[in-house]
């Protein structure tokens, strides 16, 4: 990674946390009618994968979509704008947090349902090797989304047809309150992937770099015509599962647990880094977080101020035409 990319990755990361910070500070006043599932701790994924990405490349989320929204390249005003359920959200206020679309960044879309982008993004993908095109699919989920059918399916379809499509799993360790042990048997979610004859890795999806790097290797491989790649990365969600808040209390997940993970915060790891590298200074990352700052209150603003839907619009945008 030359010093620009590093730089564009740390962008993405702090923009995702400053963003999704700003969501849980605004949530509480009941103007956001919708549920929200915030990505704080776990950004590094989305934007070290996303750094790799291309215009004509395209992305699908699950219902914890935001981060992979805005490291694609999404709109902050039309992101904020959809949680209000302003028209002037990225999905015109009809899909609120969890169904995120926009064609203009190719982020074809995130749905609530576990797994429930898993074969679409397939399809896209056997799209793609029929029209020619050179450009690939990368579908991001939960480690829960290895626990359906869609995903073995999903797989076994991509494998056989060699399709140009990323499977991107985020391993956060809980499903809601339950662990992955209560959830799974102990072996890697990777050596099931495997037997469907994928290319598999497992890295750290806390160290920014580390994902950049693993998600350059396999989109290279992907875009050469070899076929699908899967990359879990592991990783840790410091929110409840769905909300603004922290939820330790409840009894689902020590207190030790928590703060291990935290320690390993994808943004200040990176901006140490940053820092003992001499990539940037402290008044150039000061600097950043102004600029970020200020974006985020505009967008916040023109959201407030943006119209909801006109009643007769409610039969738009349900069927493509």
């Amino acid at each position: 990674m030359d010093n620009k990319t590093v730089i564009s990755v740390f962008r993405k990361i702090l923009l995702i946390r400053r963003v999704e910070e700003k969501i849980a500070e605004l949530y509480p006043e009941q103007e956001m009618r919708c549920p929200v599932h915030l990505s704080i701790g776990q950004e590094a994924t989305a934007a070290g994968v996303s750094e790799n990405l291309s215009k004509g490349d395209i992305v699908f989320s699950s219902h914890r979509s935001h981060a992979h929204y805005l490291a694609k390249g999404g709109n902050i005003d039309a992101l904020i704008a959809e949680f209000y359920g302003k028209s002037t959200g990225c999905s015109k206020g009809r899909g609120g947090s969890m169904h995120l679309v926009d064609l203009s960044v190719d982020f074809y879309g995130s749905t609530s349902i576990v797994a429930g982008t898993i074969p679409v993004a397939v399809g896209a993908a056997f799209g793609k090797t029929m029209q020619n095109k050179e450009s690939i699919v990368v579908v991001f989920f939960g480690e829960g989304a290895a626990e359906q059918g869609l995903f073995h399916e999903s797989l076994n379809f991509a494998a056989l047809k060699k399709l140009p499509i990323l499977f991107v799993c985020e391993n956060n360790l809980y499903a809601v309150y339950s662990h992955i042990s209560k959830r799974q048997p102990d072996r890697p979610i990777t050596d099931l992937v495997k037997s469907y004859g994928i290319e598999s890795y497992q890295e750290d999806g806390n160290d920014a770099i580390k994902v950049y790097e693993a998600a350059n290797k396999a989109i290279k491989r992907v875009k050469s015509g070899k076929g699908p790649v899967f990359i879990e990365f592991s990783t840790y969600r410091w929110m409840e599962h769905c909300g603004p808040n922290y939820d330790n209390d409840i009894g689902y997940r020590s207190e030790e647990e928590f703060l291990k993970w935290k320690k390993r915060c994808p943004l200040e790891m990176f901006k140490k880094k940053l820092l003992l590298d001499g990539i940037m200074t402290t008044d150039q990352i000061n600097e950043m977080e102004e600029k970020v700052k200020t974006k985020i209150d505009s967008a916040v603003q023109f959201a407030k101020n943006s119209p909801f839907p006109k009643k007769e619009t409610l039969r738009e945008y349900i069927y493509s035409k």
